[in-house]
């Protein structure tokens, strides 16, 4: 879908100068300096719990982040929402990488690049909206926010299997139920402050659990894990 985006400033058309388009938008997100204000005080609540000093972002940057979020607020009427997660395809399929902060996907992301070469395009290494069908199907997109080492491509891809990450010192994958992928991959939607769109959230989740594989990976940081998950969730 199209997005028309109305800012303070420049940041955010800069940041998504390869996704712009000239077609009909299917609604339009407008920032104000309160929604700045919020995203500065949500870093500043960050910083405090991680034991460091606020950090003095610009206000451009807390805006692409308040955009972002005004989107994903929307999205549920769309039979779509954000993700935290890595995802990279491989031969017309996606497979989706989650785990908390610092486990190694965006690692286990690159080692599957380095395995496959070309046939392994990111579609984004952080935070990519998942559109779910009303079959069960998913479809990942890339955008825009793509996490610190910004990797994206403007594409969308068929979601094979969603993984969840750990760290360990063999390597080892096995499939998962959907209830017990549940507890993490609620961690790493994004939850609407809106109630009716809390529940439309709930409800997609629930569809894509009946259809998309899920896997539990324990994993080093050798080329070997990214083989053994590779042909694991390729089927």
């Amino acid at each position: 879908m199209n997005i028309g985006i109305q800012s303070l400033f420049e940041d955010v058309h800069t940041l998504c100068r390869d996704y712009k388009t000239t077609d009909d938008v299917h609604f339009t997100i407008a920032v104000t300096s309160s929604d700045i204000g919020f995203e500065r005080e949500k870093a500043a609540r960050e910083d405090f719990i991680e034991g460091i000093a606020a950090r003095n972002y610009p206000d451009g940057y807390l805006e692409t982040l308040a955009v972002y979020r005004k989107i994903a607020e929307k999205l549920p009427e769309y039979d779509t929402f954000l993700f935290h997660g890595s995802a990279i395809a491989v031969d017309g399929a996606a497979y989706i990488f989650t785990a908390k902060s610092g486990m190694g996907k965006s690692t286990h992301a690159r080692l599957w690049r380095e395995l496959l070469g070309d046939r392994a395009v990111m579609v984004n290494d952080d935070k990519p909206l998942i559109r779910v069908h009303p079959d069960g199907t998913a479809t990942v997109y890339g955008t825009p926010w793509d996490g610190k080492h910004h990797l994206n491509s403007n594409i969308a891809v068929p979601v094979r299997a969603i993984c969840i990450l750990e760290r360990a010192v063999e390597n080892r994958i096995r499939g998962i139920t959907p209830s017990g992928a549940l507890p993490m991959f609620l961690q790493q939607v994004y939850r609407p402050m809106n109630a009716a769109m809390m529940a439309q959230t709930l409800h997609l989740i629930d569809r894509l659990a009946g259809q998309v594989k899920f896997y539990r990976l324990g994993c080093n940081m050798n080329i070997c894990a990214a083989e053994l998950s590779y042909n694991t969730m390729k089927g």
